[in-house]
């Protein structure tokens, strides 16, 4: 039910926002607003507090964002709030700055590498990827795990290519006890 909520609404303000041609500034508030409830501990303990009323925890909402977001922001986290999935905002958020990724032909990549790779390996790597996927472009977010021993594990959405030394090592391993 949650990830239903949260596709609706956050398809709902992609729809908005591409209508208005306002992608990218709709885009950077979602950002900004996200960060506040997360790092603002009080402001959800507020939002789900049931002595509260509706129109308390709107003039709250009103008070902090209005000034700092545009209308249909404020006016999107209104619908939000008046209708309970307040507790929904943050995949609501991800979910809207997915679409927007995936509108755009921005691809995610986690690469864990055995060891730290140069810049030039990290190119080499992006060039790679946007030769082999439809993706235009990637945010590339890279880890180091010595486990691996060597070779690279790359997860894409939910794709993994994992080419590390660790897997080929068992997949020998499999292999000689059958």
């Amino acid at each position: 039910m949650a990830k239903l909520v949260s596709s609706t609404y956050g398809d709902a303000l992609f729809e908005l926002a591409l209508s208005e041609e306002k992608l990218d500034e709709t885009g950077d508030e979602v950002r900004a607003v996200r960060e506040i409830f997360i790092h603002n501990e009080e402001l959800p303990k507020f939002l789900n507090h049931p002595k509260i009323i509706k129109e308390e925890k709107l003039a709250v909402i009103e008070n902090i964002f209005s000034g700092k977001v545009s209308d249909q922001l404020l006016g999107f986290l209104h619908i939000i709030v008046s209708k309970d999935r307040h507790n929904e905002i943050i995949p609501i958020f991800d979910h809207f700055l997915h679409r927007v990724k995936e509108y755009k032909g921005i691809g995610t990549a986690k690469v864990t590498s055995a060891v730290p790779l140069s810049p030039a390996q990290k190119a080499a790597v992006e060039k790679r990827l946007l030769e082999t996927t439809e993706y235009r472009s990637f945010e590339m977010e890279y880890q180091v795990v010595p486990e691996i021993l060597g070779g690279l594990v790359i997860r894409i959405e939910d794709r993994i290519f994992d080419s590390s030394l660790k897997t080929r090592i068992n997949n020998l391993r499999k292999q000689l006890i059958v």
